[in-house]
């Protein structure tokens, strides 16, 4: 959509949702809790708009559903309820299981075609970082471990390749910046030089993603990549990686509230605590269950 992260823009909301109009859309499952993201459905006149009832969207919302986070521990399990009619399923276990968990394909001529594009050498394979995450350092594994991991991935004949958003990329040039000049010509920080799609397609190329709690960890997940996903102040409880591939690194319990983090850089002590060395035995492991 054509608005910013966190934004409000209720004009450029209404403009979008009148455009809506003309497609006739007969149901919206509002997901996010905030108030805005409830607007555009609204100014849409979708006659059916279903979602947690959240910031009090009384009126954006004609199917408020009240949320008993106990009865929903998963955000997936929120998700999926709110797909039934309400009240038909009152917890969790009520609930279909197995859960359908997401997946992504790509083939494997959009592979080669996106590292082409991205002139990736075919002579090493490639391990994908995802250094970036919500709120600031506070949920990111610090730069300097990715640094060192990357070093230590590069001596044993990968090449690197780093994925975010725009606001990311300083974080990839810190990475590099710890590499020398040998060392970065197997380092690639295209955080915030793809568009999505395209990330999407070379995180698949990828025979395997390290990566913080971010939106990019659950993209390598449905893509059914091997992951180490580094959690500290924020739980795996709650958003775990869907995947049987994923190995979560997590050096403390329950959910911290933090937004801030314990040093002058801005990480948490947790992560620090996160050696790259314990990193890199994961990683081995995962990739030598997948015969690389």
């Amino acid at each position: 959509m054509p608005l910013g992260h966190g934004a409000l823009e209720i004009g450029e909301r209404r403009r979008l949702g009148h455009s809506l109009r003309e497609r006739r859309y007969d149901r919206a499952w509002v997901l996010p809790n905030s108030f805005k993201s409830a607007l555009i459905p609204f100014f849409a006149n979708i006659p059916h708009r279903t979602g947690w009832r959240g910031e009090m969207r009384y009126g954006l919302l004609n199917d408020a559903r009240v949320l008993d986070k106990d009865a929903w521990p998963l955000m997936v399990e929120r998700y999926v309820a709110l797909a039934y009619d309400k009240g038909v399923m009152r917890t969790a276990k009520d609930l279909p299981q197995p859960l359908l968990w997401p997946q992504l394909q790509v083939s494997e001529g959009e592979k080669s075609l996106m590292c082409s594009d991205f002139s990736l050498s075919s002579e090493r394979p490639l391990i994908g970082f995802c250094p970036g995450a919500e709120f600031g350092p506070a949920k990111r594994w610090p730069h300097y471990h990715y640094a060192e991991l990357a070093k230590q991935l590069i001596n044993e004949g990968y090449q690197v390749v780093l994925f975010g958003s725009a606001k990311d990329h300083e974080a990839g040039n810190e990475i590099l910046a710890a590499l020398n000049s040998e060392q970065q010509a197997w380092c690639r920080n295209l955080a915030g030089e793809t568009q999505l799609e395209q990330a999407v397609i070379l995180i698949a190329a990828c025979k395997a993603i390290v990566t913080n709690d971010s939106g990019l960890m659950h993209v390598a997940a449905a893509l059914d990549r091997p992951l180490v996903a580094l959690y500290g102040p924020s739980s795996p409880d709650f958003t775990p990686p869907l995947s049987h591939k994923a190995r979560v690194i997590r050096l403390i319990t329950g959910y911290h509230k933090v937004r801030k983090g314990d040093t002058a850089q801005g990480y948490h002590q947790s992560l620090i605590d996160i050696t790259p060395q314990r990193v890199l035995e994961e990683l081995h492991s995962l990739l030598s269950e997948e015969g690389v």
